[in-house]
């Protein structure tokens, strides 16, 4: 079979002859970032997809554990603990989780040989309704499986950031691409051309659908961003740089040498990284009941989580992240005599760090309840029909025996585009190395290795 020409799409080739090396820098982009990244961003889609319905599936599969029968009136929490401490004598109690709904069993994590298990208390007849492995449980599972692809580590973490920073840029080259430049080209960029057939076909699928759904895949990836290991730590830093983050009074309580997601659970994105504070010893000792009621007069929103303190002078962490953002809270008390160490709130919180709690709970699906979800899984299946129909669109297109990768511009870049992309390397550092590898990939290795050359164009 004779390979094909490499043809540009219809709606676009007068175009990329008047924008030149614009078009041509921008579709080679878009084209390396689709077939490097595409089998990473439909399993970063599903993943992202299950992880929007993990309370209701949880609730599914494990309703006999998590779901009980309502009483008048639930027993104490020190009788709860008791039970869970006479099923694991030689445990650690290391957090406790007051649900919202009244149906719902507490969850108490215990910790024994380094192990972490998750165990159902019945809060009305303090019986064990089960017990989960903590790493085995379907919310975390689906958390390692979208940022860790289950194999975990430093890299696959950094390049599952990497594949979220070519994410955007993808989007944003695409819609270049595509883009109507006049009345005749609007069918099969805003409109699907649904009577054409072979790859114009699948061209208008993936082209449209990418044109309705780049601003909420926008919006999901960038949300996602502030837990990534490298620009997460520059969100953080800045946030912190610029009085924006967490307040300043966060530093002034006497701190451990840790940081508050090393001591607690279910912590707010604003706190994770705030200075653990410490006890200051006293006579007595606060009991699980009485920090139960604390929270409760501190008007702590439920479903929250109590950890228990870390050695002597530790304290009680009594953190609320699981609801609307606006009932995030993070509260100290000194284990010795109940005091409140450190208040955070979202009220508290820097301009920059309200802005990303609350795009946190757009990006997990409970800012705005069902209708989150289902627009969130919109985006996230929608991402996954995009590049299956520019994988089918590729293929149809590509010359027989060839990867196709689009003709380089013959012409230099303009200093405005090495400009866009100096910027977009600083404010995406791991985009950035990754142009540096592509520029030196192109200009040194390919051009000298005639069959590697052959089989890209």
């Amino acid at each position: 079979m004779q390979a094909t020409a490499y043809k540009l799409p219809e709606n676009s080739e007068n175009a990329s002859k008047k924008s030149n090396s614009l078009y041509q820098t921008f579709w080679r982009w878009h084209f390396y970032g689709g077939i490097i990244f595409a089998p990473f961003l439909i399993l970063l889609a599903i993943s992202g997809a299950l992880y929007l319905f993990q309370a209701e599936i949880e609730t599914m599969i494990y309703k006999d554990k998590i779901i009980v029968q309502k009483d008048e009136q639930p027993l104490i929490l020190s009788q709860q603990i008791d039970t869970v401490q006479a099923e694991y004598p030689g445990a650690e109690i290391g957090s406790v989780r007051l649900p919202k709904e009244d149906n719902r069993a507490t969850l108490v994590k215990v910790i024994e040989n380094d192990i972490v298990t998750q165990v159902y208390v019945n809060p009305y007849t303090a019986s064990i309704t089960g017990t989960i492995l903590d790493e085995d449980h379907f919310k975390n599972v689906v958390a390692k499986l979208h940022s860790e692809w289950i194999v975990g580590g430093t890299f696959i973490n950094r390049f599952v950031e990497l594949a979220a920073c070519w994410t955007i840029i993808i989007l944003v080259t695409g819609l270049y691409i595509w883009w109507p430049r006049n009345k005749k080209t609007f069918m099969g960029t805003i409109f699907p051309r649904l009577k054409k057939s072979g790859r114009m076909f699948w061209r208008d699928l993936h082209a449209v659908t990418a044109f309705w759904l780049s601003l909420m895949i926008l919006i999901l990836i960038v949300t996602g961003l502030p837990w990534s290991g490298v620009m997460g730590e520059q969100i953080n830093k800045f946030a912190t740089n610029a009085n924006a983050g967490y307040p300043t009074y966060a530093f002034m309580a006497p701190t451990a040498e840790k940081t508050t997601d090393e001591i607690a659970e279910d912590i707010p994105w604003a706190t994770e990284n705030n200075p653990a504070p410490t006890s200051t010893k006293d006579d007595g000792s606060l009991s699980d009941d009485q920090v139960m009621y604390l929270a409760q007069e501190n008007k702590i929103q439920k479903p929250y989580t109590i950890s228990m303190p870390a050695g002597e002078d530790g304290v009680f962490t009594v953190a609320s992240s699981r609801d609307k953002p606006e009932n995030e809270a993070t509260v100290y008390f000194n284990q010795y005599n109940g005091e409140i160490v450190e208040d955070v709130r979202f009220s508290d919180y820097g301009w920059m760090a309200k802005a990303i709690s609350i795009g946190i709970a757009l990006h997990e699906g409970h800012y705005f309840g069902l209708a989150n979800q289902i627009l969130g899984a919109i985006a996230a299946l929608g991402l996954v029909a995009i590049v299956i129909f520019s994988l089918i669109m590729w293929k149809k297109r590509k010359p027989s025996g060839r990867l196709g990768v689009p003709k380089k511009s013959d012409k230099k870049l303009k200093p405005w585009i090495i400009i866009l992309m100096v910027i977009t390397g600083i404010v995406m550092p791991l985009a950035g190395i990754s142009f540096v590898f592509v520029f030196l990939l192109d200009r040194f290795v390919i051009p000298r290795v005639k069959p590697l050359q052959d089989w890209l164009s």
